[in-house]
């Protein structure tokens, strides 16, 4: 199994603990982020993964380097300037699409910031029987961004708090769902990411889902899962880990 790690992100609401090292380098009790994303990810199968960087990218492959890759076959995709998540994946597209035979391979696209317990063969084969372009991890938790899904799963608009909701499929009883950072993705997507230079997946997701493409959510509500974009998440989870 294949995988791509975002860890290009600056950390700023980190700060000052990424004034010196990136975001994925940052621990928790001795273990950095991207150690946990990276074991957790070889538990599920994944060997082959491709990390995006960018602030002190140097330091991130140094510190696996050191580390053995931690017994995973690694590819790092250099950003100069932050692509966000969708133009960080459209750099990285080669490495799911260098082998022909893999093409029809889902992969997993994880943030590094990202701790959970959520099943990712479980994901993997819910996103294989469905088929879907992608499928993305969601949770019925308070988010001040919300993905609009049918009953049936499938992406329908997203609410932004202050904002108007968007909505690119007339279906009714639509359920509100908070994305985790999660996915998992089918390589012929990738051909169809038609935006440019630095923009978020989630705006594609929707312009695909007008255009009549399949992309589902996964509902994880009963599964452990904290975002630790932000130092008192880190203390949180620091004591829930303990």
């Amino acid at each position: 199994m294949r995988a791509m790690v975002l860890a290009a992100g600056l950390g700023t609401r980190l700060r000052p603990l990424t004034n010196d090292r990136p975001k994925a380098l940052v621990e928790i009790r001795g273990r950095t982020l991207l150690e946990l994303t990276l074991t957790r990810l070889a538990s599920f199968g994944v060997r082959d993964v491709i990390i995006n960087v960018h602030h002190f990218a140097d330091l991130v492959i140094q510190y696996l380097k050191a580390n053995n890759n931690f017994g995973l076959q690694i590819e790092f995709s250099r950003e100069e300037l932050l692509l966000d998540t969708g133009g960080g994946l459209k750099k990285a597209a080669w490495f799911f699409l260098q082998e022909p035979n893999r093409l029809d391979e889902p992969f997993l696209l994880h943030n590094v910031d990202v701790v959970s317990n959520i099943d990712l063969q479980q994901l993997m084969k819910f996103h294989s029987e469905h088929p879907a372009l992608a499928t993305l991890v969601t949770q019925e938790r308070e988010s001040s961004r919300q993905l609009l899904f049918s009953p049936e799963g499938e992406l329908c608009g997203r609410w932004v708090s202050g904002q108007d909701p968007e909505f690119v499929r007339d279906t009714p009883n639509l359920q509100a769902h908070a994305f985790s950072g999660i996915h998992a993705i089918s390589p012929r997507l990738l051909a169809k990411i038609s935006e440019e230079g630095v923009f978020s997946i989630i705006p594609t997701y929707l312009r695909l889902a007008k255009e009549g493409e399949k992309i589902m959510a996964f509902r994880a509500d009963d599964c452990y899962w904290r975002d630790l974009g932000r130092i008192e998440d880190l203390r949180q989870v620091e004591k829930e880990f303990a």
